[in-house]
């Protein structure tokens, strides 16, 4: 091992000596600077050649073999004058011609091959290709030396050195090959000089010369005359990569050309040039509308293939449809065409040219006729669409008027919808209502049809020759039926089901809207009775609903009259039973039914989506209210979930402040830690706008929710109110009266008023008292009233009666069995 290395370090001293002694370091350096600024102009030519193709393309890899191998061989040819081993040295011509052929084929093919797919192992491909050609220029390049005695060669060296060349050009070939910047150009220009440099250098260290007087060096020309070789010779192919540049450059241009000459034959649209109603000229694209060559068409009229619904355009800017006759006798297509007088150096009047823009449109007739389709069909399914079920029922009535026909409409609703859009997504709804679809269909033949009315709603409106409600009943078990089977989804079984309502003509009526409407509820009774089943229309099952629907649009009405009233509820400090606010509750005076409970109209107004217009009323007459009172005391709204969800709550809130002159201190909301859950980030986004409105907030019914104490950690609540059904429990259940201390002193904890709801009786205002809680509001303080009865408690001059008052309030509460009353009034909130 000590002797193999002593051998290497041997090698390597007598290549530095080589280098050092036996060289010329100025002739060395001129050769290491024509070495870099060949490497460097290949890759920068090599990046220009990458991005062209065909002929530009060869003539890029022509010049930068020509630039690489031509400054390798220059390299070389300057680093072996400046070889000086003291002895007479000559080169013979054909050797040194040869390396040169050499040098520039396999760099060119090196250059190519990493070109032809921009992939690592092809740069790396053509980079050996280049070390291997470097190598074999300068061996061949080497058999040309001629010197007084016997070149000698150490083949270890030798293949160092082709190593080192081979490493160094693939290596900048992988580094440099795909550069698009200089920096890395030059990067890649030096590697490969380097490998270069090395492969010489070291090959040179490899031969020993043995001197031989017998030998005689043929008369050659001088180290200088030589050099002068050399630098003509790589002006010369400078001139020559120029030579190339111009042709590449004059090629390009051509090829811009004829890109620009593509571009105007790809236009969408057809165009002619028309001399004296003869075809003049003619692009691509009209030639293809045609169907014939441009050499065919030329001095054809323009009348054989053109037709216009009215007159032919031939004025400027006219605008005209009509029809093109293919030349092989195709089907007409449909044509727009627009004229141009065309200016072509004569007098416009006098030259006779005319250019007429011709538009295919049966993309456009095509377009219009998918228009019409979407305007009766439903998008997903397919099915007729809701207005499409409106003229094909109308149409389906006139029929059966006239045939004596039975129809029955069958009016669907998918049972497992939402689940499937919860659990699976909504592509997974989607499937579910394309599989109902394709069901439906399969179901009926004509004249019956299917259609889809929206959402999981379908409609089936059969028209038979039978007796009904039998073709009916048996129709509905069908569908019901055929939509149980689960359908598949992306390996997975979707549950499916559906329930069904009928209603039958005439008996349900005699127009489409009868039978649509009875149909639905005729749908919502089978609904009521657990899905999965159909339920025929009963004029004495549906009053209720009827009385329902009638109820919405009355409160719908009611709002927008101002029928309804607020009533206010009054809350007292615990310490001395000082009045100091109120809780509004709303109340329907009905102008027939009279005083309705909120029990009923409420659920009511969050089924139709009238709750927040309903709470936006409250807030607004709560506001006014309060500001008519002498004392400065608190007004409490109630938020509705929904409400508390819309984006613009905030802007709502400020505007009724302002336009009421209420100061926002004064006005307390108050919302249900469930309302929070229903969309928690927008929900708490919305109570920090209120919030910095100077706006109070309070966490109504607390221990009924989640009562998750992460709510009171994420928000700054000004107040928590107790919830009743603890408060009324007090010293009747234990767990209750634990469960009140523990939320009163999670209050004080926090810093946070606790107010308890529903007190009734002495003993729980003393028990509240002496737990510390802040603020009482129940039948004990006072029972919800009109804002014209609350002077004893809105008159300044009173306030130090509340006390008395609501001893005696208390004494009056006991009397009444107030159970039903309280739940109407809170629930009212």
């Amino acid at each position: 091992m000590a002797s193999r290395n002593s051998l290497g370090d041997l090698r390597v001293l007598k290549v530095l000596t080589c280098l050092t002694t036996e060289h010329d370091l100025r002739l060395v350096v001129v050769a290491g600077l024509i070495c870099f600024a060949a490497c460097f102009t290949a890759f920068r030519l090599y990046s220009r050649m990458r991005g062209a193709t065909g002929v530009v393309r060869a003539a890029w890899l022509l010049l930068t073999g020509l630039v690489s191998g031509s400054g390798v061989w220059a390299t070389h040819f300057i680093a072996m004058v400046a070889y000086d081993p003291g002895l007479k040295t000559g080169y013979s011509p054909s050797g040194t011609l040869l390396s040169l052929m050499i040098s520039v084929m396999f760099m060119a093919g090196g250059f190519a091959v990493a070109s032809a797919q921009r992939t690592r192992t092809n740069d790396f491909a053509g980079g050996l290709i280049l070390g291997m050609g470097i190598a074999a220029m300068h061996y061949t390049g080497m058999s040309a030396f001629v010197t007084q005695g016997f070149v000698q060669w150490e083949q270890a060296t030798v293949a160092a050195s082709v190593l080192l060349g081979v490493c160094g050009a693939a290596l900048a070939l992988t580094v440099g090959g795909r550069a698009r910047t200089l920096l890395k150009q030059l990067g890649g220009g030096a590697i490969l000089t380097v490998g270069v440099c090395a492969l010489h250098f070291v090959g040179m260290g490899a031969i020993t010369i043995v001197p031989d007087p017998a030998i005689v060096v043929p008369e050659q020309m001088l180290s200088g005359a030589i050099l002068t070789l050399a630098v003509t010779s790589i002006t010369g192919m400078i001139i020559l990569g120029g030579l190339g540049a111009v042709a590449i450059e004059s090629q390009t241009s051509r090829s811009a050309l004829d890109r620009i000459r593509r571009l105007a034959n790809a236009a969408y649209e057809g165009i002619i040039v028309v001399q004296d109603g003869l075809i003049n000229d003619a692009n691509a694209a009209f030639c293809e509308l045609a169907g014939v060559e441009l050499d065919t068409l030329l001095g054809t009229p323009v009348s054989n293939l053109l037709t216009f619904d009215t007159e032919a355009p031939t004025r400027e800017g006219v605008r005209r449809e009509g029809a093109l006759q293919p030349v092989d006798g195709g089907r007409q297509i449909p044509i727009e065409v627009f004229s141009r007088l065309m200016d072509d150096g004569a007098r416009r009047e006098t030259s006779g040219l005319t250019v007429l823009a011709v538009r295919d449109l049966r993309e456009r007739r095509s377009a219009e006729e998918k228009i019409r389709y979407l305007a009766e069909h439903d998008g997903l399914t397919g099915l007729p669409n809701r207005n499409s079920l409106q003229s094909r029922l109308a149409a389906a009535l006139d029929r059966v008027e006239a045939s004596g026909e039975s129809l029955s409409l069958v009016c669907i609703d998918l049972d497992h919808f939402k689940e499937a859009n919860d659990l699976h997504g909504h592509l997974a709804g989607d499937a579910l209502l394309v599989e109902t679809a394709r069901r439906l269909q399969d179901s009926v033949t004509a004249p019956s049809f299917a259609a889809r009315l929206g959402g999981d709603e379908f409609i089936v409106v059969q028209i038979a020759a039978g007796d009904q409600p039998g073709a009916a009943a048996e129709l509905a078990g069908h569908l019901l039926e055929a939509l149980s089977v689960p359908a598949s989804y992306e390996g997975q079984e979707l549950a499916m089901g559906a329930s069904l309502g009928v209603s039958l003509f005439p008996d349900d009526g005699r127009t489409a809207e009868a039978l649509l409407a009875n149909a639905d509820m005729a749908l919502y009774r089978a609904k009521e009775s657990g899905r999965g089943a159909y339920r025929f229309f009963k004029r004495e099952m549906d009053e209720s609903i009827r009385e329902r629907r009638t109820m919405a649009r009355e409160l719908r009405q009611s709002i927008i009259d101002e029928d309804l009233v607020v009533h206010y509820q009054p809350l007292a400090t615990a310490s001395d039973g000082v009045v100091c606010g109120f809780e509004a509750l709303v109340r329907w005076n009905h102008p027939v039914r009279g005083m309705i409970p909120p029990l009923e109209f409420i659920p009511i107004a969050e089924e139709n989506g009238l709750i927040t217009q309903l709470g936006e009323w409250v807030l607004r007459r709560a506001c006014a209210d309060a500001v008519t009172w002498e004392r400065p005391l608190r007004i409490a709204v109630n938020l509705s979930p929904l409400q508390l969800n819309q984006p613009n709550l905030s802007t709502v809130v400020h505007e009724i402040l302002i336009q009421t002159g209420l100061a926002p201190k004064r006005l307390e909301l108050e919302v249900t830690e469930s309302a929070l859950f229903k969309d928690y980030q927008r929900a708490l986004d919305n109570l920090r706008r209120l919030k910095a409105l100077g706006v109070r907030i309070a966490m109504d019914d607390f221990g009924t929710g989640f009562s998750s104490l992460s709510t009171l950690q994420s928000f700054p609540f000004d107040k928590i109110k107790i919830d009743k059904s603890f408060v009324e429990n007090i010293h009747r259940h234990d767990r209750a009266t634990v469960i009140v201390r523990a939320v009163l002193g999670l209050g004080r904890s926090l810093d946070i008023p606790c107010v308890a709801e529903g007190v009734e009786t002495q003993e729980q205002i003393d028990f509240l008292r002496g737990e510390d809680c802040a603020e009482l509001q129940g039948y004990a303080i006072g029972r919800p009233a009109p804002v014209d009865t609350l002077s004893a408690w809105t008159l300044a001059s009173v306030a130090a009666a509340a006390p008395k008052k609501r001893k005696a309030a208390s004494t009056k509460t006991e009397e009444v069995p107030a159970k039903e009353a309280k739940a109407a009034d809170r629930d009212a909130a």
